[in-house]
């Protein structure tokens, strides 16, 4: 179980240059790994997150990496960008 309330956010991750997709995929498995290492096992992210790309980033970095039973891990719904309810069902599935 986890040390306490402290959530690894996938907003802002490293990285190789200034366009948000560029992901450092090598340091956020550092980042990952030390993480879940010191006792802590909450992530959270969302759909637009670097411009959707950090979703793939948790895929590569901790969901293929780590058993599912190690994490727990939350995605946002952006309301921000909602326009008619069935966008809901494109963006969870």
């Amino acid at each position: 179980m986890a040390k306490g309330p402290l959530g690894f956010g996938w907003m802002r991750l490293p990285q190789l240059s200034q366009e948000s997709t560029d992901i450092d995929y090598e340091q956020v498995n550092r980042m990952v790994d030390l993480y879940l290492n010191s006792g802590f096992d909450y992530f959270d992210t969302s759909y637009v997150y670097h411009d959707g790309v950090s979703e793939t980033a948790i895929n590569k970095c901790l969901v293929s990496r780590h058993p599912r039973e190690s994490f727990r891990l939350a995605s946002k719904l952006p309301v921000f960008t909602i326009t008619e309810e069935k966008q809901v069902e494109q963006i969870f599935s």
